[in-house]
This record gives structure tokens, C-alpha cells and sequence, in this order.
């Protein structure tokens, strides 16, 4: 990792990246992308389309018990039931911590000039989640599934976040929610095996996601060179934390019990598979190795990503 002293920092807001941008000058950019290449899901998608016979709901790789003695002794058709479950559980936690993302997204604009580019892309990322969200709900109706809530626990911590979360710890929550997904879905959307609906949802969810994640990134780095010290060590704390919760709320239980599966030792087997390990890490490794870079995996906060399995 780069060092970086205070007296660098300070001078023309540098951190261990680089010069940091111009807030203007991204949200204006993000702004004339967003025009161009913004996409209506209720018109865009084919929702009449039958599901393909022999289709996955999401690649066998990214299963959660993928290559485990469970999933050995699975039959192929067991197999894609559960892609069809976990593909929905995915959107139901998207749905979740996209409407924890737009009430951060929301305070984070409370007090700022309304006219300014950078509170007019919040604005215009808020619909985009907007969209996002129905567009998941609709996907697990048309899937035939239950929708999949995180647990009561997860939902009260959820509450706690949003109420005593610091700017630079909601962006760095943010970009957690949207970094690991997104790499997943970007192996899915060009992938045959796939039902075609899922890799459209997907492809859409990319488009838009990458202007979230930029918008996000350049601001986590804004806020870590100029947030109080206490605000950066609680943002540390805080961020480990909500890895922790993320990783744990990242499978659902109930969907081996709906494909006549034994909760327990899915579970078991999937805490147990270097596999699913190898993903979860390699999902986030882009993203932990920008959070290293810019001095948020530090001290507790970095034993706290460690534990959630997400850092090596």
C-alpha cells in the first residue's frame, strides 16, 4: 500500500491515487452518461418470454455450493432450482441495500446546493436505484419464487447504520453493496448458459452501476483526505462491520430448504468450500485493494474485513 503523509494530503486534496477530481467536473460527466445510456426495464426487457428449458438462473460457478459434496450429489435440475432461488434471494438483498442506498444518497444531499452537478447525479442515481429495485421485484415475481428478506437482525443493524452512519462510511458501504455484485453480474450477462431475462437484468444493472461506483469512489476519496481523524477511524470500524453483515446476508438460508435441501449443512458446506471462498474474494479483491490503497482497511476495520471472509 502507498503512504501517504498529512502534509501530501492537504496540499491541492492529493491521496496515495493521485490528484483528486474536480466534484464538479465527474458529476458533470457522470450526468451526459446517464443521458445517454440510461434504460427503462418495463420497455427494454422481453417479461412475456417463457423461461428457457435447461437455463441457468445464474452461472453453476457463482452458485453458493458449487463444487461442495452437496452439490455432487445434486441432480442437474435441483441444480438450476437453486440458481432460480438464489438468483432471487440476490435481487432481494439488492432490493434491500438499494433502498439503504437511497436514503444515504438522500442525507448525503440534504445540506448542499441543490443547483450543483454533484447533488443533481445523486438525484438522478436515486432513480436509477429506483428503477433497479422495481425491476428486481419484478424479476423474483416472474421467477415464481418467494422474495427472500434479510434476516430481522440484519434489518435493525441496517436501521442502525443508516442512522448513525458518517458520509464516508455510507460510500464506503455503498460501494460494498455494488462492487462484488457487480462483478458477479458482469460474468453473467454474456453468459449462454444463462436465461436470456436474467442476462438482460444483469446487463442493465452494469450499465448503470459503473457511473454509481464512480461517483462513489471519487467521493470515498474526497471524504478520506478531508473527514475528521475520528470520522476515517469510524468509517474504518463501521465498513468492517457492515462486511461482516454483507457476507453473512449474501446467502439465504431458506433457499435450500425450498429446493429440499438440509439448511444446516448447506450451510455448513458452503462455509466450508474453498470454492465459495475463492469467489467471495476474488468479487471483492478490486474493490478492498482500492479500499487499502486510500487507508480504510487499517487497524480494527481490517480485521474486521478479514473476518468477514472478503479480504484474504
Amino acid at each position: 500500500m502507498t503512504t501517504l503523509t498529512e502534509a501530501d494530503a492537504l496540499d491541492g486534496l492529493r491521496d496515495a491515487l493521485g490528484l483528486l477530481k474536480d466534484r464538479e467536473q465527474v458529476a458533470e460527466r457522470l450526468l451526459a452518461s446517464s443521458a445517454k445510456h440510461s434504460f427503462d426495464p418495463d420497455e427494454e426487457l422481453d417479461w412475456e418470454a417463457p423461461f428457457e428449458e435447461g437455463k441457468w438462473f445464474w452461472p453453476p460457478e457463482l452458485v453458493s455450493l458449487y463444487d461442495t459434496p452437496m452439490w455432487k450429489r445434486m441432480s442437474e435440475e435441483q441444480r438450476i432450482l437453486l440458481s432460480r432461488h438464489e438468483a432471487a434471494a440476490l435481487a432481494s438483498l439488492g432490493i434491500w441495500f438499494e433502498i439503504i442506498l437511497m436514503q444515504l444518497l438522500v442525507r448525503h444531499i440534504y445540506d448542499k446546493a441543490a443547483t450543483s452537478a454533484h447533488v443533481r447525479y445523486a438525484l438522478t442515481e436515486i432513480e436509477d436505484e429506483c428503477r433497479h429495485s422495481k425491476m428486481f421485484a419484478r424479476l423474483i415475481t416472474h421467477g415464481g419464487t418467494p422474495w427472500y428478506p434479510v434476516s430481522r437482525a440484519h434489518r435493525n443493524l441496517g436501521r442502525l447504520f443508516k442512522t448513525i452512519s458518517t458520509t464516508p462510511g455510507s460510500f464506503t458501504a455503498t460501494l460494498l453493496g455494488e462492487e462484488v455484485l457487480d462483478w458477479m453480474q458482469r460474468l453473467t450477462f454474456p453468459d449462454e448458459r444463462v436465461q436470456p431475462l436474467i442476462r438482460g437484468v444483469t446487463r442493465i444493472h452494469v450499465v448503470e452501476e459503473a457511473r454509481h461506483v464512480r461517483y462513489a469512489r471519487e467521493e470515498l476519496r474526497r471524504q478520506m483526505v478531508t473527514a475528521p481523524k475520528w470520522s476515517q477511524e469510524f468509517t474504518r470500524v463501521t465498513s468492517g462491520e457492515f462486511a461482516r453483515v454483507f457476507s453473512v446476508a449474501f446467502v439465504n438460508p431458506e433457499v435450500y430448504t425450498n429446493v429440499g435441501l438440509d439448511k444446516r449443512e448447506a450451510m455448513a458446506q458452503v462455509k466450508a468450500s474453498a470454492h465459495r471462498r475463492e469467489v467471495m474474494q476474488t468479487g471483492a479483491k478490486r474493490l478492498t485493494d482500492f479500499l487499502d490503497d486510500i487507508g480504510v482497511l487499517r487497524g480494527v476495520g481490517r480485521r474486521l474485513w478479514r473476518s468477514s471472509g472478503l479480504l484474504a
